[in-house]
């Protein structure tokens, strides 16, 4: 088994075999871990976005009737005796950060996909734990989750991710599920399309062609699919086929850049919110340690009275060093979502950033200043490859020569753009 890959910048490490460990329904699990009295009993976490719907339902709720998204009225009818709880995303948060920095201590790659989910690449360790069942049973115990009380984690190994993860769909406690490299195309075959990472739509036009399964779907010609589907469709066809390795690119950890401030009394004014919020940002862009990157992620997580959290999260697509950049999607997620009572404390953090240019590592002061460098340096790299592709120069610099002049050809000159 290949050694792996490591790569500088923002790819990190990789791995092209990867195991999954996912523990379905983390957010109940972890209330049930610090409430004992609820295992076993018809629970439901109420919509952290909706407090009016259903997340996450227990095995007991889901056998009568309860399902994710139904409103709590309707839950209510189907089982009277449902224990409903407020829910706590900044705890689901922190127990599920203390997971990956455990799986940490087996490999150096590792990559959270969602709550409860975490890809762990594999490549190197045959040499150092065995073969893939003796890691997978490493890494059932580093968690810290496969004794009877807690029958809950699923492990799968396979090459590439979408590969482990439908191995680990099929596991089950203390039984994980391990796909040769071999053995991946007919054990896709065999798996029905609700494992494809589709939209709704797209699923169900696919079953209105009579598809039903993985092997079904490869069976059909690439174009054909691509002509009904587009890109996604693509997509699919290969995952479909095992010809899409998806590979585990383990991240850089950077240590987060945090701002708080505690209120003298609880608020729960959104103008206010915001308004803090975009302070915070100001103050964590000051810290030294952000001097020459742009914020990639920025997230927002606040105590409530009565001992309930509330988080926010925006994955910025250009990562920025501006204050009204990094507000403007969390302002957005706290109108479509605000807190559901008044905030006693209030964090802003930034757990991801991108770097810039080389001299701005060592001279950046300002964001405005890290901004500017980020766009003359996607500018000369996009010049670059344009001239690379037509094989001649193609963009030109529109200059002031003689703005007095009377003709209006003498007052401004085309020169070419030197990137």
């Amino acid at each position: 088994m290949a050694a792996a890959e490591r790569r500088h910048g923002k790819a990190g490490w990789r791995s092209d075999h990867a195991a999954c460990l996912w523990i379905p329904l983390f957010a109940l699990r972890c209330e049930e871990e610090r409430r004992p009295e609820f295992r076993g009993k018809p629970v439901a976490l109420l919509a952290p976005e909706d407090s009016r719907r259903i997340w996450q339902a227990s095995p007991r709720a889901r056998h009568l009737g309860v399902r994710p998204r139904i409103t709590v009225s309707q839950a209510i009818g189907l089982c009277p005796a449902l224990s409903l709880i407020e829910p706590d995303p900044v705890h689901y948060d922190e127990q599920f950060a203390r997971l990956l920095m455990r799986l940490e201590h087996v490999s150096p790659v590792i990559e959270p996909a969602e709550l409860g989910r975490v890809f762990v690449g594999v490549d190197g360790l045959e040499g150092l734990l065995g073969p893939p069942a003796r890691q997978l049973a490493v890494i059932g115990r580093t968690v810290g989750r496969t004794d009877s009380d807690s029958p809950t984690v699923r492990l799968g190994w396979g090459r590439g991710k979408f590969v482990s993860w439908v191995a680990a769909t099929r596991a089950k406690p203390g039984a994980p599920v391990i796909v040769d490299d071999g053995d991946r195309v007919e054990f896709l075959a065999a798996q029905p399309l609700a494992v494809l990472p589709l939209d709704p739509d797209n699923h169900r036009r696919l079953t209105q062609l009579g598809l039903t399964t993985l092997g079904q779907l490869a069976a059909l010609p690439e174009a054909a699919v691509i002509a009904q589907f587009g890109r996604e469709g693509r997509a699919a066809w290969r995952l479909a086929s095992g010809m899409a390795d998806e590979p585990v690119e383990g991240r850089e950890r950077p240590q987060p850049i945090t701002a708080s401030l505690d209120f003298p009394s609880p608020i729960s004014d959104r103008g206010m919110l915001a308004h803090t919020i975009g302070v915070l940002i100001e103050h964590a862009l000051r810290d030294p340690r952000r001097t020459g990157w742009r914020v990639h992620t920025v997230r927002v997580r606040a105590q409530l009275e009565q001992a309930g959290s509330w988080l926010i999260e925006a994955m910025l697509k250009d990562p920025s060093a501006l204050r009204a950049h990094i507000a403007a999607p969390l302002h957005v997620r706290l109108e479509q979502t605000p807190p559901t009572g008044a905030v006693e404390s209030l964090t802003v953090e930034f757990t991801a950033f991108a770097r810039g240019t080389d001299a701005l590592q060592l001279f950046a002061r300002d964001a405005a200043a890290a901004a500017r460098a980020g766009r003359r340096r996607a500018l000369r790299a996009a010049a670059r490859e344009i001239q690379a592709r037509l094989k001649r120069q193609m963009l030109y610099r529109v200059i002031e020569v003689q703005p007095w002049s009377r003709i209006p050809e003498r007052r401004y000159a085309l020169i070419a753009f030197e990137h």
